[in-house]
């Protein structure tokens, strides 16, 4: 078996200057090049996982097939390289101080005293290691590279046991196997007008002085790089001209990879890590990278979908929905206009409270040409996204209802066309005269980390709208959940129209209610954005923008397929749209301190 390569790529300067997307960017290009890869992010808090974090603290809580609640950077990893990760490959300090203070209490420490140096240092090492041999493909092959992202900054205390840890592990795993990429920000302050390599600089000689040596600087800025700033870094820094990447804000994420490999990454990497690649032919490498990117550019007619949420002031709250929404647009041939409403200026109250707030978010709502409610936890906001749910029905506006989308959806329902006033969810109001939705008890032992039900779970659909779009009657995908749908109402709803054609395996736990009156009124208690690919979108999603953009009815009509020439926002060129394609794309940024990011449509 050939040697395991290993790229670490390390931040400086600031935090979210772009490393995920650096680090993904590295794998497309290898996967390009035939070289199988997979993906860590070592997030340096002490928490175990990303399960209990508030949205706010550091956007969405990812979740995988094996119900791993993770930083949402392992979203990018997954769409970007279509690949499946495992818990495991988030490693936080929580979870390596677990694993060594459980070692401990076991004697494996034969009584030594335990430390920082070696043990928790070699607790990381073994941990790379073996996860790194982990298959994440569907053929099962050990990966040949792992891209480790190392969170944070260079200097963090926090992350000082791991930057430890990697010096160490350079030596360990041999100088030809290990490759360190260091991102740092180029400012350009509008007083000077130029950009100015002193923070790198410093930056470099800080990760020099704790014992890793830069292969590659990867340098984010505002505008592009010229080369006499290159030729700068490059001396001062101590690397040549031609390990200096520059990487200035682009319109689309999907450009990144093709910018770093025209400037040479793909011969770097070959004789650094000895990967015996052999170079593919100009034009033809990242051919459906490039057409992608050229798709993407090309969309012109707009799409208005509203997003009814509670966590709106940050947009990486709702990362994998943004990007399910925009996977499903590249597919439809329409480009994403996406309004975020915070669902309690929905709510009455909100009218005599805030009643600018109030009218504008009601105004945002009538523009929509679609509405999606996703899912969130706690009492505010509820009764924002219920009212939401309310007019979407009313109005006969499409609508896609996620996790607590469905279970407002399900009370509203109750509320206003069963004539239960008192309809409620438990998890809001404990005592309420009809307990719509409940919490699941099994899922619920009294701690809140990793008790709900998570992960890949099946679904047994009927005959359907969403069985239509999924082209099967058996799906598989990721749940988030411990309330659900109270059992002992369904004859009653099913009664009045509001029909559950998804359970699970039991038949007990619904998992998708759909109106059949409706043009499209789809909500579902699973969390199908985990599961989106750029050509290869979500079917709910898919769904939700063809209702709103008039195409649903001659998808449907057509067996659910697509024929180049309906799509005239794409150029004819490129294929045919129901092609797949085996890669992803990346989320919305980790812009976990407002700092420098790509955007929706790129990095900025």
């Amino acid at each position: 078996m050939p040697d395991m390569k290993y790229i670490l790529v390390t931040g400086g300067v600031i935090s979210g200057v772009g490393k995920g997307v650096i680090a993904s960017s590295f794998g497309t290009i290898l996967k390009s090049c035939g070289i199988d890869v997979t993906s860590i992010k070592i997030d340096p808090y002490i928490n175990i996982d990303a399960g209990t974090f508030s949205p706010y603290e550091h956007g969405e809580v990812y979740v995988l097939d094996d119900g791993g609640e993770v930083d949402l950077d392992l979203g990018n990893y997954e769409r970007f390289l279509d690949i499946t990760l495992h818990k495991d490959n988030n490693i936080t300090t929580g979870k390596i101080y677990q694993q060594v203070i459980e070692r401990e209490r076991r004697g494996d420490y034969l009584g030594k005293t335990v430390q920082v140096i070696p043990h928790i240092t070699d607790a990381v090492q073994e941990w790379v290691q073996r996860v790194a041999r982990i298959p994440v493909t569907a053929d099962n092959t050990p990966p040949r590279v792992c891209i480790v992202e190392l969170g944070g900054t260079i200097g963090d205390i926090e992350g000082m046991s791991f930057v430890e840890a990697f010096r160490q592990f350079q030596f360990r795993v041999k100088r030809e196997n290990f490759c360190c990429a260091h991102v740092s920000l180029v400012p350009m302050p509008k007083a000077t007008g130029e950009p100015k390599t002193k923070p790198t600089q410093s930056s470099v000689r800080e990760l020099r002085g704790l014992g890793l040596s830069p292969d590659l600087i990867l340098c984010r800025s505002e505008k592009p790089i010229n080369h006499n700033v290159k030729e700068k870094i490059s001396n001062f820094c101590h690397v040549a001209p031609e390990q200096v990447i520059c990487i200035h804000d682009l319109s689309s994420v999907y450009h990144v990879p093709m910018l770093m490999e025209a400037q040479g990454v793909v011969q770097y990497l070959n004789e650094r890590l000895q990967l015996n690649i052999s170079m593919p032919r100009p034009g033809s490498f990242m051919k459906k990278w490039r057409n992608l990117a050229k798709r993407v550019e090309n969309l012109r007619r707009e799409v208005n979908i509203s997003l009814v949420g509670k966590y709106t002031k940050l947009e990486d709250s709702y990362a994998s929905v943004t990007k399910a929404l925009q996977h499903a647009c590249i597919t439809a041939g329409c480009k994403l206009n996406l309004t975020y409403i915070e669902a309690v200026n929905l709510e009455k109250q909100s009218k005599i409270d805030d009643p600018v707030g109030y009218h504008k978010a009601w105004q945002d709502l009538c523009k929509s040409d679609g509405v999606i409610v996703p899912g969130g936890f706690g009492q505010r906001g509820l009764e924002g996204k219920i009212e939401a749910c309310n007019w979407c029905r009313e109005t006969q506006k499409p609508m896609l209802g996620i996790c607590l989308g469905l279970q407002a959806a399900v009370i509203e329902f109750a509320r206003n066309v069963l004539g239960l006033s008192g309809a409620n969810s438990t998890e809001v109001d404990p005592n309420c005269a009809d307990k719509l939705v409940i919490d699941m008890p099994e899922h619920h032992p009294g701690k809140l980390g990793g008790t709900m039900r998570l992960g890949k779970r099946k679904t047994i659909l009927e005959p359907s709208i969403v069985a239509s779009l999924y082209k099967k009657d058996e799906i598989e995908e990721r749940h988030r959940h411990r309330y659900e749908v109270n059992p002992e109402y369904i004859q009653r709803l099913e009664a009045a129209g509001l029909r559950f054609v998804g359970k699970d395996e039991t038949k007990t736990r619904m998992e998708v209610a759909i109106v059949e009156t409706h043009p499209f009124y789809v909500t579902v208690q699973f969390h199908p954005e985990y599961l989106s690919r750029p050509l290869s979108p979500s079917p709910p999603f898919l769904g939700l923008i063809l209702a709103a953009t008039g195409k649903l009815k001659s998808y449907l009509s057509k067996g659910c397929r697509f024929s180049p020439r309906s799509q005239s926002d794409v150029s004819s060129d490129e294929g045919d749209l129901d092609e797949e394609i085996s890669f992803g794309t990346l989320n919305i940024s980790n812009n976990k301190n407002g700092s420098l990011e790509p955007e929706v449509n790129g990095i900025h």
